[in-house]
């Protein structure tokens, strides 16, 4: 039976306040009955996570529903962790940590829900590692008809569902695949140039358990152009012509690091060092846009150098640009699919019309096979020429939301 009624509130903007939800109102139910009580009395529904989109993805002209306050608790099964959509990766793992497990890889950002960044093909680095939705062994949503579906791993539609860039319902819970919990240290290297990046770009980025690298596409004064963040399981690699910092650094040169998770060296939990941030401050910069590009690895060089093609232009919107890679896997709309990637990541400033300017003539030049960040910007109108599953995920898509129950303007843009 529903709890008593949830409350409701104004549906407010995404974090970084680049886009103003226009929802009627939010909901944030207490139970799955709740979640499947609204179902019954709302046409238009759409699930909410913790606002790090930064366009309409999330938005409807109906009720916008949220998980975050969903009476449920993480559990474990074995290796397997049950979780609720709407807990934030930074609790989850330091739950897991209490408890001895730990995961794969996390995102940049510990500040995430576990829902939203599965949804949206979200990813850490390193080039053995998978995108956060790697670990799903299952989930379970509440589809149009209001049914509570659950789905797992090698039945029909589980690789159609998890990447599901919240088209097919709102998904209550996850399960999630663990390890043991393991130690990581990360440190700091400075001055690679652009001929050592050019050179040695794969073995960089498979150097260490997880590796960042970071640019703003312009030559510094000693010759540099990037720094790189190398978060280790076991000792120290050597990078071409770097030296490692002697302090602690944020990502976006110049500004104060303590938001930043520990460097130096200093051996830490898994969840302590795998982001770059605390969980605990505001994440990256706050004031910006972003975008991000997934290139087919074995064109990575070629990426490169699409982007320093452009980078009179890229340079005077960027905050700083992240250089990662994520290792291929089999869900049908995650960026990753098929094959392993070159992530390219853009923090620009809070220049809405000059970075919807740039973004068509970068994309254009980017190699054939680039596909999206679901959750971030970007201009193409056509994204599903990159994925051989588009049309089986459309299909999937009219049988569990068959009246459109979850439909926006982001989806009618994206899957037509």
């Amino acid at each position: 039976m529903p709890t008593e009624t949830p409350a409701r509130e104004a549906p407010g903007s995404t974090w970084a306040r680049s886009y103003d939800y226009t929802a009627r109102e939010l909901v944030r139910p207490r139970s799955v009955d709740d979640v499947r009580d609204l179902l019954r009395r709302e046409p238009r529904l759409r699930a909410l996570g913790s606002r790090h989109s930064f366009t309409d993805l999330a938005d409807t002209p109906g009720v916008l529903v949220s998980l975050d306050g969903l009476e449920s608790s993480p559990s474990l099964a074995g290796d397997v962790v049950r979780v609720p959509g709407g807990m934030r990766y930074g609790e989850l793992a330091a739950w897991l940590q209490e408890h001895g497990r730990a995961l794969p890889n996390l995102a940049s950002l510990p500040h995430i829900s576990v829902a939203g960044a599965v949804a949206t093909g979200t990813h850490g680095s390193g080039v053995g590692n998978g995108s956060l939705a790697t670990s799903v062994t299952a989930l379970e949503i509440v589809e149009g008809r209001g049914d509570l579906v659950r789905l797992e791993a090698g039945s029909p539609d589980f690789a159609g569902a998890v990447v599901g860039i919240g088209a097919l319902g709102i998904v209550t819970h996850l399960e999630l695949l663990t390890s043991p919990t393991y130690q990581v240290a990360q440190r700091v290297h400075e001055g690679l140039t652009y001929a050592d990046l050019r050179e040695h770009l794969t073995e960089i980025l498979g150097a260490a358990y997880s590796v960042s690298i970071f640019t703003r596409w312009s030559d510094e004064p000693d010759g540099s152009v990037a720094r790189v963040w190398v978060k280790s399981r076991s000792g120290t690699p050597e990078l071409p012509g770097t030296v490692l910092a002697t302090g602690p650094r944020h990502v976006v040169p110049g500004l104060d690091p303590a938001p930043c998770t520990e460097q130096l060296g200093v051996p830490g939990p898994w969840h302590e060092r795998l982001p770059h941030f605390r969980l605990d401050f505001q994440p990256s910069v706050g004031a910006e846009l972003q975008s991000e590009y997934l290139v087919p690895l074995d064109r990575a060089q070629e990426a490169v150098e699409a982007v320093r093609s452009l980078a009179d232009r890229v340079r005077p919107l960027l905050q700083v640009s992240e250089i990662r890679a994520v290792a291929a896997d089999e869900l049908w709309l995650s960026p990753a699919y098929g094959t392993d990637t070159l992530a390219l990541h853009f923090t620009w400033k809070a220049d809405p019309v000059g970075v919807r300017e740039l973004l068509p003539d970068l994309e254009q030049r980017l190699p054939a096979g680039t596909r999206p960040h679901w959750g971030k910007l970007f201009a193409t109108k056509d994204p599903g020429a990159a994925f051989p599953r588009w049309d089986d995920f459309r299909d999937l898509v009219r049988r569990f939301d068959p009246d459109r129950r979850f439909w926006n303007g982001w989806l009618e843009r994206v899957l037509g």
